[in-house]
């Protein structure tokens, strides 16, 4: 561009022009670098975290403790935390898995002893349980409240003394009752207040009835082993009568022996005539019309050792229950190295003869009447045959078991 003067010289004006632009290009290149270095921010790679300067030295005691990690590529520490989380939980169900095998060793090694009949290394003193030496449950009815009370004022001591007798002598006496069909009903509530009233009754997890006795015996022995750590269990009926002392020295007797089941053993027909009392519906089990049972106790008074009483526990969900409670009993023991011992001072005859016997000296350990399985019209005879038979109060405090 040109322009003419006051002289009428041209001017040219280009020079000028050329040096701003070279200086405003200049500017706004330095301007670009400065703003560029200030906000441009270089992306990291995805799948990686900045390592802090704690994290850092972390990494470097990793190394120098494990210098194969410095032939790796470093992993972040999030994988490193899960790794060690995943080594704990195995660690730890590794220490469970162990703890369960040694118990189950144990349990086995416990079943196993009682099978054998051999003692276990669990004695009373290490498990803090009292040690007993006899259990007598007296198995009863919901409409057998007078014949509760009728041994109530004969054999079985009541109150202070029935404590006595089980912190002194170690024998445990109970009544030994279920529940009714009505859970809480009637009977139910009129049991327990019988119970707080004397505070002897033992309740089974149990529906009462007579069909049900083999199924009642199996849940008194399996309650009784949970309750007290006895070498004996005892069933008994409440119409029999019942001398403690002589019940417990005969007992003391077979202490050292293994699987004792002590009564006294028959062996009666097996009845396939329905309608009939004792009618056995599964008759053809045992063989041939007209065939015997095989010998077992009878059912008014018996007593077994702790390690058959320990195997009906432990055994329960699978022992079979036939229609008469003393035949279930022994068919649970027939395939079993048990020892039968029959003794026939454990069903003696009312007077006169249980007294007779009691005058030669050799007093009988129950008394009952056959014909009546029990002793007949229990609830007013009771007293008699206590006063003829009974073995006297002091005895079963002078005796030692």
């Amino acid at each position: 561009m040109s322009m003419k003067n006051r002289g009428g010289e041209q001017v040219s004006r280009n020079v000028v022009s050329q040096k701003w632009t070279f200086f405003l290009c200049l500017a706004s290149f330095s301007a670009g670098l400065f703003f560029t270095n200030r906000i441009w921010i270089i992306p990291e790679e995805k799948g990686f975290t900045r390592t802090t300067g704690v994290e850092a030295e972390r990494l470097k005691l990793i190394e120098a403790y494990d210098p194969k990690i410095n032939s790796v590529k470093r992993v972040p520490m999030k994988i490193l935390q899960d790794v060690t989380k995943t080594r704990n939980a195995i660690q730890t169900l590794d220490n469970t898995i162990s703890n369960l095998e040694t118990e189950l060793a144990t349990a086995k090694a416990a079943h196993d002893s009682i099978l054998s009949g051999s003692p276990t290394s669990e004695t009373a003193e290490s498990t803090g349980k009292r040690k007993y030496f006899m259990v007598i449950g007296v198995n009863t009815a919901f409409s057998s409240r007078k014949r509760r009370d009728s041994v109530r004022t004969t054999w079985m001591p009541q109150g202070e003394k029935r404590i006595k007798l089980e912190a002194e002598k170690g024998i445990v006496v109970r009544f030994v009752i279920g529940h009714s069909m009505t859970l809480g009903g009637i009977l139910d509530r009129a049991i327990e207040a019988e119970d707080k009233k004397h505070g002897d009754i033992m309740r089974l997890d149990h529906v009462e009835g007579y069909l049900e006795l083999s199924a009642k015996t199996k849940t008194y022995f399996a309650t009784a082993v949970s309750l007290w750590d006895a070498e004996y269990y005892v069933k008994v009926d409440d119409d029999v009568h019942v001398n403690i002392a002589t019940l417990g020295e005969t007992l003391a007797r077979h202490r050292k022996k293994p699987r004792v089941y002590i009564g006294c053993m028959k062996s009666g027909p097996v009845l396939s005539q329905r309608g009939v009392r004792y009618h056995e519906p599964e008759f053809w089990k045992f063989g041939d019309p007209g065939n015997k049972y095989f010998r077992h106790a009878t059912g008014q008074l018996y007593a077994i050792s702790k390690d058959l009483a320990s195997y009906i526990s432990i055994n329960q969900n699978v022992l079979h229950k036939f229609a008469n409670e003393d035949v279930s009993l022994g068919s649970w023991f027939i395939g079993l190295d048990v020892r039968h011992i029959d003794d026939r001072r454990l069903c003696c005859g009312t007077p006169p003869d249980c007294e007779w016997k009691k005058q030669a000296g050799n007093a009988c350990v129950a008394s009952f009447d056959w014909s009546c399985s029990g002793i007949c019209r229990s609830v007013d005879r009771m007293n008699e045959v206590h006063r003829r038979c009974g073995e006297g109060e002091e005895a079963v405090w002078k005796a030692t078991f």
